[in-house]
């Protein structure tokens, strides 16, 4: 059982706390497999964001032991203590995980833990982010970011998205399902969040024709699906098309159906005993050699290794 450490402060979001408590805490029907202390500098009663009050029992002595360290949120404009920011990097240093979800990426980069490194955040903060921090590599497209001792999330939902990856993890990938599930939300969840920044999007769903555009080639991942053909497929040009997936998705459709092929080979690793020139052949990708090229290209590992880190560990 792994110990994690939540910090919470005066004028928070409740959500945002609340998320690493719902998905790593304690829940029905599930055995718990972490022992989850929310604390904060000064414990006690103090307001939140929401309107009510909440009490925090436990002071920052709850990092000091945490195999985890979550930072859910944080003000961009708040000055963080030195108390805090050393308790941060000691807990660090001792060999702790230290997650930011959302703008908690703010206080990560104000610990220096960061520095020179890749952070996820919000959209709508991360210019402000890379403005004031210009030695971090700051990610608006992609939903979280795993360093292995730092996690970064973007914003709000996208920080259940990065909890249920620590729990796959640690635990393996029916569990996280088990957990995702219990919950209620996708176990995962692919994609950046271009998709989530305002778009025009066709009041009628039926008008959407990008929509199903993506519809018609996940059908068909396991086949060569050529640009003018998906664009063929929804009545639209070449050119137009592409303008429009873009727009539509903050990325081309090229790049989309990589991720779609990836996520399909990454679940037939996890799940099947598929060969690994089968998965390549199931997932698009046509042969085992650039099944691998793409596989560490994006997710900086191979399907092997892949499979070893989350096959077996969801079967324990």
């Amino acid at each position: 059982m792994r110990t994690v450490a939540v910090l919470a402060y005066p004028g928070m979001s409740p959500f945002h706390l609340s998320v690493p408590c719902l998905v790593l805490g304690e829940r029905r029907g599930l055995p718990s497999r972490y022992d989850v202390l929310v604390c904060a500098e000064e414990p006690g009663s103090f307001p939140t964001s929401a309107g009510f009050g909440i009490t925090v029992d436990h002071g920052l002595e709850a990092m000091e032991r945490a195999d985890v360290v979550v930072l859910p949120s944080w003000e961009p404009g708040l000055v963080a203590s030195d108390v805090l920011l050393d308790t941060i990097r000691r807990a660090h240093t001792r060999g702790a995980t230290v997650v930011g979800l959302c703008v908690g990426a703010f206080l990560v980069a104000e610990s220096g833990l960061a520095e020179g490194r890749e952070v996820v955040t919000h959209w709508r903060f991360a210019d402000e982010l890379r403005s004031r921090y210009p030695h971090l590599k700051v990610r608006a497209d992609v939903l979280w970011s795993d360093q292995g001792d730092l996690v970064t999330s973007a914003g709000t939902a996208a920080s259940l998205d990065c909890c249920l990856h620590l729990v796959r993890t640690h635990h393996g990938v029916e569990i996280a399902e088990q957990v995702a599930r219990d919950i209620v939300v996708a176990p995962h969840r692919s994609g950046s969040q271009a998709q989530y920044i305002p778009v025009p999007v066709p009041p009628d769903p039926a008008d959407d024709v990008i929509e199903k555009a993506m519809v018609w080639a996940r059908a068909r991942l396991d086949q060569p699906v050529s640009l003018d053909e998906w664009a063929g497929a929804v009545a639209m040009s070449r050119r137009t098309f592409t303008r429009q997936f873009r727009a539509r998705t903050g990325s081309s459709g090229q790049a989309w159906l990589l991720r779609q092929r990836l996520d399909r080979a990454r679940l037939l690793l996890e799940t099947t005993d598929l060969s690994v020139e089968r998965v390549a052949t199931e997932s698009g990708f046509g042969s085992s050699d650039a099944l691998r090229h793409h596989f560490h290209g994006l997710l900086g590992t191979t399907p092997q290794r892949h499979r070893q880190e989350f096959y077996s560990t969801s079967r324990m």
